[in-house]
């Protein structure tokens, strides 16, 4: 019988070397998702690290040649002084998400002449990002500010901003303006004292905690109310003990 004969095995084609641009396009995406994770790293890192610096501390120490900063914790802050800054900037803290919904709905009907920033996000501008306004740093804002609130706790994110908010021009956190201004701890202000140093915030640069204007004081009164109206309504249990 004849024998049988086995077909030759067609040669493989070898895989086409991806172009240049498919190369471009994972190197692109590499690139991106490296800078998405140290990003998120470092976010997350600063749940239990104090920040160093800022980059508008940075932009003001080149400025001024010298700033004021005394890193405290929340423990050695007084209540009294938390409280007020919350009712000051941002009264509903303990109830959002890091984003303000009826504060930003009101500020459009005033026409956008109302400020609407959480404290939550005031802290990723001063922390994270640079001072002023621009669409790209918005949108960053946006995208870092549940980031944020999603890996840490209320009470990290004010102990960072009282820790980080200018309360005069080279003057950062209270640790270093409660001394400034009145010649104390931040933990040992009185209640006028802490509302005095909550309406300096939205203009550093102009007003000033020791001396006052009448429409400053009338502010501060209505501030200190306002403190010990979250104090009894629980907008304050989230930062507290």
């Amino acid at each position: 019988m004849p024998r049988k004969t086995r077909a030759k095995a067609k040669p493989r084609r070898k895989a086409a070397a991806p172009s240049w641009r498919a190369r471009l396009r994972l190197w692109v995406l590499r690139g991106v998702l490296g800078v998405v994770g140290l990003g998120l790293a470092w976010i997350v890192a600063y749940r239990w690290i104090d920040p160093p610096t800022t980059p508008y501390i940075l932009a003001e120490r080149a400025r001024l040649g010298t700033v004021q900063q005394d890193w405290v914790p929340m423990e050695r802050i007084a209540p009294d002084l938390a409280r007020a800054v919350v009712a000051a900037e941002d009264a509903n803290f303990c109830r959002h998400w890091g984003f303000d919904m009826a504060a930003i709905r009101d500020a459009i009907e005033a026409g956008g002449n109302r400020g609407a920033s959480t404290l939550s996000q005031q802290v990723v501008k001063n922390v994270f990002l640079w001072h002023g306004r621009s669409w790209p740093r918005k949108a960053l804002e946006a995208l870092i500010t549940p980031v944020m609130e999603a890996t840490w706790p209320k009470r990290r994110i004010l102990e960072v901003y009282l820790n980080v908010a200018e309360f005069d021009a080279g003057v950062f956190g209270v640790g270093a303006a409660a001394p400034h201004y009145f010649g104390t701890a931040a933990g040992d202000v009185s209640l006028r004292q802490a509302a005095a140093l909550a309406v300096v915030l939205p203009n550093p640069k102009a007003r000033s905690a020791r001396s006052p204007g009448p429409g400053l004081q009338r502010r501060a009164a209505s501030v200190a109310d306002g403190a010990e109206t979250i104090r009894r309504d629980g907008r304050s249990a989230c930062f507290e003990d």
